[in-house]
């Protein structure tokens, strides 16, 4: 691999043998910050994957630090890949279908919210029948179309909130009645 000679030669380029530049006095060119840095990303990568102990770590990132030219960072990182070694990944065993959990189908929003509404009935003087009503009826529709569980929750609340509306029309009927006897 052959490098132009305005491109800084990267340790971690090539085949993990550091690679000069073509041309004379490369190894004593000065390094940069940035090489600096590239150097201990790999010094880096090393000691989380195991390569290196803990001192010989902290000598190394020291001495990349001090480091005047870029040889001595080659020489820092030789014996290291250049970069993060892909790990295999672990094979899995496949589990039998019959360990596996069943998915359990998802419950209808509106079947929850119409046994809400039903249950408020009582506390809302009945109220919140008509939406316990409405909302069972579209819930029951969508759990027919989509599969979705939950037609306990909208019978509940459809029976509640019919029970309900039915006690307002017969409170407004005998209101009705008995505002008219009481006039007559």
């Amino acid at each position: 691999m052959t490098h132009p000679s305005w491109q800084p030669w990267q340790p971690w380029q090539g085949s993990g043998v550091p690679q000069p530049w073509a041309g004379a006095g490369a190894a004593a060119m000065l390094a940069s910050h940035a090489d600096r840095e590239r150097a201990v990303d790999v010094l880096r990568a090393g000691y989380g994957e195991g390569r290196l102990e803990k001192p010989e770590f902290d000598r190394r990132v020291a001495r990349a630090c001090a480091a005047r030219t870029v040889g001595e960072l080659a020489l820092l990182v030789a014996d290291l890949p250049q970069g993060p070694v892909p790990h295999a990944v672990p094979v899995v065993p496949a589990v039998p279908a019959v360990f596996r959990p069943v998915p359990r189908a998802r419950v209808n929003g509106k079947a929850v919210a119409s046994a809400v509404c039903g249950g408020l009935c009582l506390v809302t003087f009945g109220l919140t029948g008509i939406p316990a009503v409405i909302l069972g009826h579209t819930a029951r529709a969508e759990m027919a179309r989509t599969g979705e569980e939950g037609d306990g929750l909208a019978l509940t609340g459809l029976a509640l909130g019919w029970l309900a509306n039915g006690a307002w029309v017969v409170l407004m009927l005998l209101s009705f009645a008995l505002a008219l006897a009481g006039s007559g």
